[in-house]
């Protein structure tokens, strides 16, 4: 909770895939409150005031993911929204001549983007299609399998064109992007 209070304000992208661990995490507990209670929230270093906040927000998550019908795969929807956000952000950037450094961030990574999708699901955003390669590139890390020197170059590209887009996501958010195109 407290992590992703910090992401959503400074690194949508990072907020965006920790919440996606975020929804992982309450899956292998099974969705149970009083499990993450014990087995997970109580293991952090923080004030009983503390704890019964982040019960009560992962809490709110387990409800929206058994209202969303997410409990097993998929996404909770206030996570869908702001892959929404960064898709329609991405479309914005792309058609303005303003943004020649995205634009061309947009090209090297759109043979990678291509690739991943002729692979896995061809009709989701580009975006949610980087977005998945990050994902997926975290958790085989966290598995501690390795990574081809292809896909390590790939996901390095991909990261940037990721971390441009969050940071153009931050100032259109916090100064307003003029597109005048």
């Amino acid at each position: 909770m407290y992590i992703a209070q910090q992401l959503r304000k400074n690194n949508i992208a990072e907020y965006l895939l920790y919440m996606w661990q975020v929804e992982d995490l309450l899956r292998a507990y099974g969705c149970s409150l009083s499990r993450i209670r014990r087995e997970y929230i109580e293991r952090f270093d923080y004030t009983d005031e503390q704890k019964e906040e982040m019960a009560d927000w992962y809490g709110d998550l387990i409800r929206m993911m058994n209202q969303e019908g997410c409990r097993e795969t998929g996404h909770l929807q206030i996570n869908k929204v702001v892959m929404q956000q960064l898709t329609e952000l991405n479309a914005q950037l792309l058609s303005s001549t303003q943004f020649p450094f995205y634009t061309s961030e947009y090209y090297k990574v759109l043979p990678y983007i291509v690739e991943l999708r002729k692979r896995g699901n061809s009709e989701e955003p580009e975006i949610e299609t980087c977005f998945n390669a990050l994902y997926g590139t975290m958790m085989l890390r966290l598995q501690k399998k390795g990574i081809s020197p292809d896909t390590e170059h790939a996901i390095k590209e991909i990261t940037t064109f990721i971390g441009m887009l969050s940071d153009y996501y931050k100032k259109d958010k916090e100064e307003g992007l003029k597109f005048e195109d």
